[in-house]
């Protein structure tokens, strides 16, 4: 293992994730709640402001919304080596000219590191992703397909955002949240599913001036593809559901509830002039909401975008660190030790930032040898 290679990890495994800094014990959150005057009857039980990672509910551990406007490729499907000077290269979240390197030296992204005990479901809206772990699986998705991956008992992956245009920008703008395992699923065997755009089903209505796309879960007569076998999310009666809604300029609709004891929240990150109610939502903020209350949507004079997580609590103690997310302060220490004795399973790849032909088009290819393939 390189030098480079060993202080990339060291970072990931100080507490440095695929897109954020975690603390040790999760259930914390240093956002700052903004305390206004509620109507009586109003859904929003709270707003909070949207940074970087944003505060999620339990079965949820965080959500990152990811968007950066690349410029043109090079050879190596990077930026230009001029375009790094003044980066911190390795370490670079700090946006700067539209975008970020995050952990990538050449190709932006996230070379690859472990995780263990929950999932990552990757919602890409623009641009591409390019994946590889250390089953020996691979990818390549983008353009509104989503990933699933159950990390379960181990497993190392690499996210990178190769810049395929060399006579254009590659603009990239993509959710990766994160959802708990229960403890009897946390060491299963790693498992990774495609969600083709193609097979999401997408409801309309308000004569199509409201779109919403059904990741998880269903809206009215639209069921979401199933999720990984060992999903929280596979169990119906635990109510998960991810939605992606578009309202267009004086677009309104109502929301069912979500049901008692379910947590669900409501994240505004484009547009400027929405409400729940009579309750406006000030843009770039979170909205947690009574599960048990209709939401009636209405939309302002533009365009607006919101994502809604919800899910009834895996409602167990939540320990983590960096890429590790258990039950204990003793599991935790055990995957680290697995980590260095096994690296869960190595990595078959000839590069942790592994990409692949500029040509390619969209395709997965599974552990077991499985391979699919789209057109694009």
């Amino acid at each position: 293992m390189t030098q480079q290679r060993r202080k990339f990890i060291g970072s990931i495994l100080a507490g440095a994730t695929s897109s954020a800094a975690i603390p040790l014990i999760a259930r914390t959150s240093k956002t700052k709640e903004k305390n206004q005057t509620r109507m009586k009857k109003s859904p929003i039980l709270k707003t909070t402001a949207l940074g970087f990672q944003w505060e999620t509910a339990d079965p949820f551990l965080f959500c990152v919304h990811h968007e950066d406007k690349y410029p043109q490729g090079n050879e190596n499907m990077g930026p230009e080596k001029t375009a790094l000077e003044g980066r911190h290269i390795g370490q670079d979240f700090i946006l700067k000219d539209g975008w970020r390197m995050y952990h990538g030296q050449e190709v932006p992204g996230f070379p690859g590191h472990p995780h263990r005990g929950f999932e990552t479901i990757t919602v890409v809206r623009e641009g591409i992703v390019d994946h590889a772990d250390s089953q020996g699986g691979a990818g390549r998705y983008g353009n509104g397909d989503v990933q699933w991956m159950t990390a379960g008992k181990g497993l190392q992956h690499s996210e990178m955002f190769p810049l395929v245009h060399e006579d254009k920008e590659n603009h990239i703008e993509l959710f990766q949240i994160w959802l708990n395992l229960p403890k009897k699923n946390k060491m299963v065997e790693a498992h990774y599913k495609m969600l083709w755009n193609d097979t999401i089903p997408v409801l309309t209505l308000n004569e199509s001036k409201i779109s919403i796309e059904v990741i998880a879960g269903k809206v009215n007569d639209q069921i979401a593809p199933s999720p990984p076998p060992n999903s929280w999310a596979s169990e119906e009666q635990n109510s998960v559901g991810i939605f992606n809604i578009k309202l267009e300029p004086g677009g309104t609709f109502e929301l069912t509830p979500a049901g008692e004891g379910v947590n669900r929240t409501v994240y505004y990150y484009e547009g400027n002039n929405l409400a729940i109610g009579e309750e406006k939502i000030p843009h770039y903020h979170s909205a947690a909401v009574d599960p048990t209350e209709s939401l009636v949507f209405q939309n302002g004079e533009k365009l607006s975008k919101i994502l809604i997580l919800q899910g009834m609590p895996i409602d167990e103690p939540v320990v983590q660190h960096g890429p590790f997310v258990m039950n204990t302060r003793q599991e935790i220490q055990e995957a680290f030790n697995d980590y260095n004795t096994t690296q869960f399973g190595g990595w078959p790849w000839e590069r942790y930032d592994q990409v692949h032909d500029r040509a390619s088009g969209r395709f997965a290819l599974h552990g077991d040898g499985t391979k699919e393939t789209k057109d694009t």
